[in-house]
């Protein structure tokens, strides 16, 4: 879901989202994060070895567009040689404007890795596909 503050925000100017620091950070199945997420919280963060809460800056942050509708591509996030139990969601957010939440993701099941490489693969850099894009 794209975070309903984030549409406002946009509009207000607040996000620059290939110029400022934007994160992944993952919640476990006990979260309630949906489109009224307004932002960041620890609140059912997952936690692991080699997780660190607030989790992963995103990288390869590139704004296009196709047609009528622009989309924000990111690269895969890893977090590697870790061992998290618990992580059913997670929540793109800017960390450069008071941490406010874009958009949150939910795996559809609770993900675990034992000493291992959890990878996030964000879908396709498309007008279609784009895990943020906006027509």
């Amino acid at each position: 879901a794209i975070c309903n503050s984030f549409k406002e925000e946009l509009l207000e100017g607040t996000h620059d989202l290939d110029g400022h620091t934007l994160k992944l950070a993952l919640y476990t199945s006990s979260a309630t994060l949906g489109a009224t997420t307004t932002a960041y919280s620890t609140t059912n963060e997952s936690s692991g070895t080699n997780y660190t809460a607030g989790g992963a800056t995103l990288s390869s942050v590139a704004v296009a567009s196709s047609g009528s509708t622009a989309y924000v591509d990111f690269a895969d996030v890893s977090f590697s040689s870790a061992t998290i139990s618990d992580a059913a969601g997670a929540l793109i957010y800017n960390s450069s404007a008071s941490n406010k939440a874009i958009a949150v993701i939910d795996f559809g099941a609770k993900k675990s890795v034992t000493s291992g490489t959890l990878t996030i693969s964000l879908p396709a850099a498309a007008a279609s596909t784009a895990i943020i894009r906006i027509s």
